[in-house]
């Protein structure tokens, strides 16, 4: 039988025991046997630091970004055979989707937001210049700059594809290498996930490292610039945040608990409605993808009273026709939970449910399966409870991890925030309304309780990704029992792997280091207009400076007929004299914008290739018929892209007046040709 394979310090490693059995949820059989024994987790860690940070670190954002989606079309083409190996977890192929295709899905959306969103650079400037001093020669900025250290992730055995992808993408975007931990239930399938990223050859060396097994002393080898992301149970999170080395080193640690998450159905989705088929079938689904083994999965189903049978009704139907078995069976919808041990435990959670509220649909002890051996497999009926007395302290503190889920009535939309609430934190809950009057007051109520709310009704259900589907582009935590970290969220989950650093300065100097000119800074205006310069010939602090226009009281009346901007401001003497803002006519701001334009422009065909936006525009000072214009554009930040013979340039602009005082302020965009290559 196979021994699951660590990848660690730059080669795989075989555990130095023949470990223990790991099952096919479906047919019981031995799939691989899982060990760690005699793998030196503090040279694993070691190696992270010292081979995959520095050769990360040295690339930019958009190289990384550019690496990870190669990895996501090169796994797109390995599908299959995941797919494959995810059914003897116990996974329809509609869960192995989920899992799979979700985590390919995350690898590509950080690529895509790398590349959008982030400088082709290694650091990340934050924020705007603060001003220090009076005179301007005192400024700070904050930095982000890559940890050296390693993200070590410990996953749960729920997502074995998705929760390291996950995790991965926004760390190696910020340029931190991973350690990956996976639950040893499924472990056989992040191996071979990994193994296959390995054997692609596209990501550096020890970037990415496997420790299959009990991670015994792993965490005792973590440093102040490591970090750790735990997905599992809410007191596992509890131990590991209090480890001394995590506690003594202030190591980063970020959670992702189990939760009892609710779904709230409004007053005003009824039987016959959208809404109201809409919460049935999204219970249904949260029941039995993944055979509910999902922390993110409706464990709480909050009704308005008056329509709690009605619902426990649809419900029950349609749960009816939910086939149970073997995931090869294209006839099953729900396949077998991830182990024997785990169906156990969800039995002992029910003893204290049911204690609180009774079963109306499913018997947790037997269930009809179709093309399997229910007992040597892990299968379970879908089980529905309904708790009348809302009272009771069981629904909301015991959480059953399968396919379990109870219906609870409220009263009124302070109720069900109320009843929310007692579970302490959930990572997802949901509103499915269209009244927004009552979708306002909840989700209000709810969100200081919740990392994520969809609101769900006929608006937005046909793309809408669900209630338990965690987005690349959104944050994924929950306060409290939740774990009460974060996980994605787009750019936040690559600063989250980042060191914020504040640095004070001078301007010349704040500019040298950041690579971003700063207003105080010297500009250099020479000869040659900037526009006639191809991006590597470009500095920051090229400046170009236009002017003056005089302004007419001609020119205002003719931007105002050409376009249909007769504002009174622009139009009337009398009454935009009595604007306190104005004292008289004044000229538009995007008349001021397209004056600013033809100042700087250098007609002639050229490096510049397009003009694609404005940013930050704000209009500081009103023109007035006889001001005289004049426009300094100053490069602020150049940018190449990687793969294009082209990049961005961001110009600084500043549009003054014959007194010196700023008409405008803005940042222009452009895109410039990189000088053509020789042949």
């Amino acid at each position: 039988m196979v021994v699951l394979r660590s990848y660690v310090s730059g080669s795989w490693r075989a555990p130095e025991d023949e470990g223990a059995p790991l099952r096919d949820a479906v047919t019981g059989e031995e799939v691989a046997r899982i060990s760690s024994a005699g793998i030196d987790l503090g040279a694993a860690l070691e190696h992270g630091r010292a081979v995959g940070g520095p050769v990360l670190r040295e690339l930019t954002f958009h190289q990384r970004a550019a690496l990870l989606k190669a990895l996501g079309s090169h796994l797109r083409e390995h599908r299959e055979e995941l797919y494959a190996l995810s059914a003897r977890t116990g996974a329809t192929l509609g869960d192995s989707k989920f899992d799979v295709d979700g985590g390919i899905g995350v690898l590509l959306a950080y690529a895509s937001k790398g590349k959008r969103e982030l400088p082709n650079d290694t650091v990340l400037v934050e924020g705007a210049v603060e001003p220090l001093g009076r005179g301007g020669t005192f400024v700070g900025q904050h930095l982000c700059t890559p940890s050296h250290g390693v993200a070590v992730q410990i996953n749960a055995f729920n997502f074995p594809v998705w929760g390291p992808l996950e995790k991965l993408a926004p760390a190696f975007l910020s340029g931190m290498p991973s350690l990956i931990k996976p639950a040893s239930q499924t472990a056989y399938l992040t191996a071979r996930l990994v193994e296959l990223i390995v054997e692609s050859g596209l990501l550096p060396e020890g970037s990415v490292q496997l420790v299959c097994g009990d991670p015994r002393d792993l965490l005792d080898h973590l440093t102040e610039q490591d970090i750790v992301a735990f997905t599992g149970s809410a007191s596992t999170a509890r131990l590991l945040r209090t480890h001394p080395a995590i506690v003594g080193n202030a190591v980063r640690f970020n959670a992702e608990a189990d939760s009892l998450n609710c779904s709230v159905l409004g007053p005003d989705a009824a039987p016959g409605t959208p809404e109201f088929d809409l919460y049935v079938k999204q219970l249904v689904a949260e029941m039995t993808v993944k055979a509910g083994q999902k922390c993110t999965a409706i464990r709480r189903a909050l009704v308005p009273a008056p329509l709690i049978d009605a619902v426990t009704e649809a419900v029950q139907e349609r749960l009816a026709r939910v086939t149970v078995g073997n995931p090869a069976d294209p006839d099953v919808r729900m396949g077998a939970l991830a182990t024997l041990d785990q169906r156990e435990e969800v039995r002992r959670s029910l003893k204290a449910l049911t204690d609180a509220g009774r079963i109306v649909f499913g018997d947790p002890e037997h269930v009809e399966v179709k093309g399997a051996d229910a007992e040597r497999g892990a299968f379970m009926s879908p089980v529905l409870l309904r708790a009348d007395d809302t009272g009771r302290a069981e629904p909301h503190e015991v959480e059953a991890f399968g396919p379990v889920s109870t219906l609870m009535p409220y009263t009124d939309a302070a109720e069900a925030i109320a009843l929310a609430a007692r579970g302490r934190g959930s990572l997802a809950g949901s509103v499915v309304t269209a009244d927004a009057e009552f979708a306002r007051d909840v989700v209000l109520g709810l969100a200081p309780w919740h990392g994520r709310l969809l609101v769900l009704n006929s608006e937005d259900a046909k793309e809408s990704t669900g209630h338990g589907s965690p987005l690349p582009a959104l944050v994924h935590g929950g306060p409290g029992r939740a774990g009460g970290g974060e996980e994605m969220g787009g750019v936040r989950g690559v600063v989250h792997h980042m060191r914020r650093t504040a640095v004070q300065a001078g301007p010349a100097m704040l500019t040298a280091l950041t690579g971003r000119w700063v207003p105080g800074t010297d500009r250099t205006v020479t000869d040659e207009h900037p526009f006639r310069k191809h991006l590597e010939d470009l500095r920051v602090g090229d400046t170009a400076v236009g002017g003056p226009r005089v302004v007419t009281l001609d020119d205002i009346g003719h931007f105002a007929e050409f376009t249909g901007d007769t504002f009174y401001a622009h139009t009337d003497e009398e009454a935009a004299r009595k604007n306190p803002l104005f004292g008289g006519r004044v000229a538009h701001g995007y008349l001021v914008v397209s004056f600013a334009a033809g100042l700087f422009v250098e007609p002639a065909p050229g490096p510049v290739l397009a003009n694609y936006g404005l940013e930050n525009l704000r209009f500081l000072t009103p023109v007035k018929p006889g001001d005289e214009l004049t426009v300094t554009l100053t490069a602020k930040q150049i940018s190449p892209r990687e793969g294009a013979d082209y990049g961005e340039v961001r110009w600084d602009t500043d549009v003054t007046n014959q007194d010196g005082a700023s008409v405008a302020k803005y940042d222009v965009l452009t895109l410039v040709a990189k000088r053509p290559a020789q042949d």
